[in-house]
């Protein structure tokens, strides 16, 4: 469909390009329409050197937010190039005794960490998952049926009551296709205030060498397979 497509910004090839969709959308989506992300908060980025990381962070940063995130050591670098403050180690640092008020935390991870990420949290503040668990609103934007939206319902209900209960909101977002959102990243990128970052590049040949790469976590942004 047309409405889901945007011209390609001029500045970059066809891989980094194809970079771009994914990640932009789900940061976008994020970051833009769900969270309302304002200059002055501050935000949590969860997987700072990730495809969706590296693109949240310079995101947030255009908007003018303070940004946290969470990386290895040899990743700091990186993400702190991207636009972050402050950067703690994963394999050091429990970021939950670290950070404290944001008022956003991006969620990418397992449902292990979502208790913790409410206690980043600020009364008021907003907990945004694209990992899960899916919520009641995911289920009526997608007009699911009764029976499974309560399956949804119950498969949330435990964080959802734990957010309540600290005065804050979780919700699940699920990246959907908008051409409208897609030209205005583009108009940032073209801009120069987000530029896409690819790890490594596949030919077709090698897609099952590429997923094997990804598996390792180790990817820095993101991995692109070339067709021809």
């Amino acid at each position: 469909d047309e409405a889901d497509v945007a011209l390609k910004p001029g500045n970059l090839s066809m891989e980094e390009a194809a970079s771009i969709p994914l990640v932009g959308l789900t940061a976008w989506q994020a970051l833009v329409e769900r969270a309302k992300l304002k200059k002055g908060q501050k935000v949590f980025i969860q997987a700072g050197s990730g495809g969706v990381g590296t693109f949240a962070i310079q995101l947030a940063k255009h908007l003018g937010a303070t940004i946290a995130t969470t990386a290895s050591a040899a990743s700091a670098g990186l993400v702190k190039g991207l636009g972050a403050d402050i950067v703690v180690d994963y394999r050091k640092d429990d970021f939950e005794k670290v950070l404290s008020g944001y008022d956003v935390v991006l969620n990418s991870q397992d449902a292990k960490t979502l208790e913790k990420l409410l206690n980043v949290l600020k009364p008021g503040g907003k907990l945004i998952s694209i990992s899960g668990p899916p919520d009641p609103e995911f289920a009526r934007e997608k007009g699911l049926n009764v029976v499974l939206r309560l399956v949804l319902r119950l498969l949330s209900r435990g964080i959802r009551a734990k957010a309540k209960r600290r005065g804050v909101t979780f919700s699940f977002l699920f990246m959907w296709a908008q051409g409208k959102q897609l030209s205005k990243i583009a108009s940032l990128i073209e801009s120069g205030a987000i530029r896409p970052v690819v790890d490594r590049i596949f030919p077709f040949e090698a897609t099952n060498e590429a997923l094997a790469y990804v598996e390792t976590g180790r990817a820095k942004g993101k991995v692109v397979i070339k067709v021809r």
